[in-house]
């Protein structure tokens, strides 16, 4: 077994009190290389905005705003997750 040391211990990332998310690590080995850039910057603020059961209630140009993209390009990121079955369909 490989012995890890902490490089700055007082870093350790510890849950904040107001909230929290994670990215499950199979997002990366079995998703993250079939999917654009676009894709997986709005995979990631999905999941930090997202509440305790992966609910996320903002809409497409408050995102595309804070992830600095056209609502084109977030739409078309969300129909690429939506094909990758990563999100489901939105519910009309």
């Amino acid at each position: 077994m490989i012995h890890k040391e902490l490089l700055v211990p007082d870093r350790v990332r510890r849950p904040p009190r107001e909230g929290w998310s994670w990215i499950d690590r199979r997002f990366l080995r079995e998703h993250a290389a079939r999917l654009s850039h676009e894709a997986i910057t709005l995979y990631l603020f999905l999941a930090a905005v997202s509440d305790q059961r992966g609910l996320s209630f903002t809409a497409t140009p408050p995102r595309a705003i804070r992830l600095r993209m056209s609502e084109q390009a977030v739409v078309a990121a969300r129909d690429e997750l939506t094909a990758e079955d990563l999100v489901p369909t939105a519910r009309r």
